[in-house]
């Protein structure tokens, strides 16, 4: 009798038959998801324990320093995750090493943990280099293995450099947080149309000058108004301009957290706006194009009504479809339109392999897709 993986075994142990060649029944698949998500967090838990023990971690020749707090800790498992983001930027090591240690002080939330990072490197853009993305997603997936964080419950917020870098990384990450905070910092023109299904609030004072932030921040609030009017589930928002406060507004945005704290992830949003910004991703949602084919400005308009899905822009070829029962059914045929072209209809399987590849690359079992369709 050939040996059983543990997951497979469990399957057996929960009165479940093994999957059938056309793929696992929706049940098969929950328990795969489950028996795959613990056998990974313990693996990840014995990896990572020693850079969350030392509050560093390291990917190519940039290390992730961080500060961190706890408040009211949830049980393991369900706590939240405040990533916040200190200012400086172009200046001396000295400077952006003030700003960090000063960032731990700013804000609690009335539960979870905040973590400080310091920016691994002392330039304008500190924190929207290539290099951050995939820091921060390796940082989120330490605290879910480690540290008992739920991954519908990070968040995002940063100050002056680092409010620079929450315009930038939310619309590359919406997928990632739960809701993010923008403290007086400058869009230098990013879109983001990206963020649709992230609560997003914004924050500058009335007196904030230098950059036009005030301006622009004030310009933003009332674009989000309009986007959210022209689209009532998209673009929830906050955003104040305190008059006559300069650059510091005197912790009066730390009215964001309790804010904030109201909305947990949208793990599978019906409608996906993704306009690649900065660094190009090839994951957005459970949308996924090849990592050749990305390009600056490159929108693609995802939606699901029922059992179609259709798909607007510049979709290239190769883009495939990360699906899950949390979306659409998928015991029933699927029909997928492409700028108006049917380009599918029928089934598509739900495998382990899909599910062991997505929990593999990422510990996130809330946004494992079960079945995978490329177009």
């Amino acid at each position: 009798m050939p040996r059983l993986l543990p997951h497979m075994l469990l399957l057996c142990l929960a009165g479940l038959a093994l999957p059938a060649a056309e793929g696992l029944t929706r049940s098969q698949a929950e328990v795969a998801v489950a028996a795959i998500t613990a056998e990974r967090t313990g693996e990840l838990k014995k990896e990572r324990g020693p850079e969350v023990a030392a509050k560093e971690l390291k990917l190519g020749d940039k290390s992730l320093r961080w500060l961190e707090k706890e408040f009211n800790l949830a049980p393991e498992g369900q706590r939240s995750l405040w990533i916040s983001m200190h200012g400086g930027g172009g200046a001396p090591a000295a400077v952006n090493d003030q700003q960090w240690k000063n960032q731990i002080r700013l804000y609690a939330p009335a539960e979870g943990i905040v973590v400080a990072p310091r920016a691994p490197t002392n330039t304008w853009n500190l924190w929207h280099e290539g290099h951050i993305d995939p820091m921060f997603a390796r940082l989120i997936d330490d605290f879910i293995a480690v540290r008992g964080v739920h991954p519908a419950k990070v968040y995002l917020l940063g100050y002056s450099a680092g409010g620079d870098g929450v315009w930038q990384l939310a619309p590359r990450m919406p997928d990632r947080f739960a809701a993010a905070a923008m403290m007086a910092g400058h869009t230098n023109g990013v879109n983001t149309l990206g963020v649709r299904n992230l609560p997003f609030a914004m924050f500058v004072g009335g007196a904030d000058a230098a950059y036009n932030r005030n301006k622009v921040v004030a310009e933003k609030i009332t674009e989000f108004g309009r986007l959210h009017q022209e689209d009532p589930e998209g673009y929830e928002h906050l955003g104040r301009v305190y008059e006559g406060l300069p650059h510091w507004m005197s912790l009066k945005d730390a009215e964001a957290l309790p804010w904030m704290a109201k909305f947990t992830r949208q793990a599978w949003p019906k409608k996906v706006i993704w306009v690649q910004t900065g660094v190009p991703h090839h994951k957005f949602y459970w949308l996924q194009v090849p990592a050749d084919s990305t390009k600056p400005g490159q929108k693609i308009v995802a939606t699901v009504k029922g059992q179609a899905i259709a798909l607007t822009g510049d979709v290239p070829k190769g883009t495939a479809l990360r699906l899950s029962d949390t979306l659409l059914n998928l015991d029933e045929p699927v029909t997928v339109s492409v700028n108006g072209v049917q380009v599918f209809q029928g089934k598509v399987p739900r495998t382990e392999a899909v599910i062991r590849a997505a929990l593999t690359e990422r510990l996130d079992p809330q946004l494992c897709p079960t079945a995978l369709l490329t177009l």
